[in-house]
């Protein structure tokens, strides 16, 4: 663990500009590539005359080991689409430590490990989604345009999440995630391996805290742009926002409100 004093002061947040400038041009770059593809699924789905055609969509039913690949791909390039810039402080924060801690070397390799290892754990969410996904279709509760089938499923969705905001493991999981240099003073471990360790464990805490957050891309539509990224912009700012726990309580108050409506038939 490294010594409390290079976690503080402006050196420890700020890598220097050389880094910082392809740090975030490593992620521009990530991020931008997901976006495309979700954009290009997004347009796929709104054009189904179109989008059948193309060679990354999956069948509408009767999946295949092929379609579940795919839905599988789908999946884990939108989280990384939607969580890439959530994690801009923290892999800046990670970069310039790991400079700190290597004087000599470059921290591009341990900083990518990092990265690598927080988007592991969302593939891994997004197996579970995959897997969800095809249940729920063939369970005929998600219809094949990805949306949910029936209010009862989008109401207990909205409801189920917007509960979820009020827990001790969400405020647990968001208050990890919210602040780079006590996850990174608590977490720190040497290495290659140990940049591995840090980028799972902060992306368990992250998958904590939007899992079910995500998973009312159920209700919206699974390739909704508009509504994945609303999605992506309010994990954003309860990020970004740590201090602003209004926001967290309104999001989840208008979540079970709408819930309700829903179920209601309002």
């Amino acid at each position: 663990m490294p010594e409390p004093a290079l976690l503080g002061g402006r050196a420890a947040r700020r890598p220097p500009g050389r880094d910082r400038v392809i740090v975030l041009s490593g992620l521009a770059a990530a991020a931008a590539l997901a976006w495309a593809y979700v954009l290009y699924m997004g347009w796929g789905m709104a054009h189904m005359d179109a989008g059948m055609a193309m060679a990354i969509m999956p069948r509408m039913t009767d999946w295949h080991i092929v379609d579940l690949l795919l839905v599988l791909a789908m999946w884990a390039i939108m989280m990384a689409a939607m969580m890439l810039p959530s994690i801009v402080p923290m892999v800046l924060s990670f970069a310039s430590l790991s400079r700190r801690q290597r004087a000599h070397q470059l921290p591009y390799m341990p900083t990518g490990v990092f990265v690598l290892g927080y988007l592991a754990v969302w593939s891994a969410f997004s197996l579970g989604a995959t897997l969800a996904q095809w249940g729920l279709l063939e369970a005929r509760l998600v219809t094949p345009m990805m949306v949910s089938a029936t209010p009862w499923v989008a109401a207990a969705l909205l409801v189920f999440a917007g509960i979820f905001q009020f827990t001790p493991l969400k405020q647990a999981c968001l208050a990890k995630c919210a602040s780079p240099l006590g996850f990174l003073l608590t977490e720190w471990r040497e290495g290659t391996f140990g940049a591995w360790i840090m980028g799972v464990r902060h992306g368990t805490y992250c998958v904590g805290c939007c899992a079910l957050l995500m998973t009312l891309l159920f209700v919206f539509g699974v390739m909704n742009v508009v509504w994945i990224v609303a999605v992506s912009v309010y994990v954003l700012l309860e990020k970004i926002l740590p201090r602003a726990r209004w926001l967290r309580f309104v999001g989840g108050v208008l979540l079970i409100c709408w819930g309700v409506a829903v179920a209601a038939g309002i």
